[in-house]
């Protein structure tokens, strides 16, 4: 069992250092609202910390969710971040859904202080997180990965190592792209087979069984039929890692053209009033 430290009780961080506290890691929690870590530790035990510094103070890996790379500069760095707290040896893992660029810069200051680092973005959105069965993509040196694969096994069914410090983001940015154009291909053939007077229950049914068949379909076909959105990833944070992969493929030169447009197409919704609105919502604007 190790001492960590997990910054960031949001929707996803929350059940996932709950995961750590059930396993039996010794667990001391950052959140920017306290009332959020105060009510965590009621529930799992544990304690809280008032800075991340604090919180890092002592913990063999310190664990980061937060929103995006000002929020992660923010807890690492500075007189009050992790990075002040924690002991030479110790190991920074960063679950935020980041640029490549911020992870490669935080690998680098972690280095200079005798930290490990690795960037471990994920996938599986709050039903992965609160089932503990997230897909976890890293990027960092093989011995430091090897120090903290078990202990994130306590909320991942699958972890893997990709590459050198940003391969973790750069592997995200792929889930993204793939997301992206499914989403919007599912919304127009539920539209369209609502157009055409079908059944739609039973087409999503009979084609989840055969070549168009996905997770997006099996979990999110029904819902976007009955136009239900108030749950799952927001568009918000979707519209964020597009953002952040189409910037790294304008510094790579990879053409993304179905990125960019549903990229485009979540702005509507975001302007229909969805920015809260599950990304399945893509279907709204088809049908407004």
């Amino acid at each position: 069992m190790a001492k960590v430290a997990f910054l960031g009780l949001g929707v996803m961080g929350s059940p996932m250092a709950g995961h750590l506290a059930k396993k039996g890691h010794a667990v001391t929690v950052y959140n920017r609202t306290a009332a959020k870590a105060e009510a965590w530790v009621a529930q799992h035990g544990g304690a809280r910390a008032d800075t991340p510094r604090d919180a890092a103070r002592d913990a063999e890996i310190v664990f980061a969710c937060v929103g995006n790379d000002d929020d992660l500069r923010g807890v690492a760095l500075g007189e009050d971040g992790a990075f002040a707290g924690m002991q030479r040896g110790a190991v920074f893992v960063d679950h935020t859904t980041a640029s490549a660029e911020v992870a490669r810069d935080l690998a680098a200051e972690a280095d200079s202080r005798g930290l490990g680092f690795v960037d471990a973005p994920v996938s599986g959105g709050q039903a992965g997180a609160e089932n503990g069965v997230l897909t976890v993509m890293c990027g960092g040196e093989a011995a430091t990965y090897a120090r903290v694969e078990a202990v994130i096994g306590a909320y991942a069914r699958a972890c893997r190592l990709m590459g050198p410090a940003g391969s973790g983001q750069l592997t995200k940015m792929v889930n993204q792209i793939c997301i992206a154009g499914l989403v919007q291909g599912l919304s127009e053939g539920v539209h369209f087979a609502k157009r055409a007077g079908l059944d739609v229950e039973a087409v999503l049914d009979v084609i989840s069984k055969g070549a168009a068949g996905s997770w997006q379909m099996e979990n999110r076909g029904r819902s976007m039929n009955e136009g239900r959105f108030d749950f799952g990833f927001a568009v918000d944070w979707m519209r964020k890692d597009l953002g952040i992969l189409l910037d790294e493929a304008r510094r790579n030169g990879a053409a993304l053209p179905v990125s960019a447009l549903v990229d485009q197409f979540y702005a509507e919704v975001q302007r229909m009033g969805g920015s809260r609105w599950d990304t399945s919502s893509l279907i709204a604007r088809l049908e407004r």
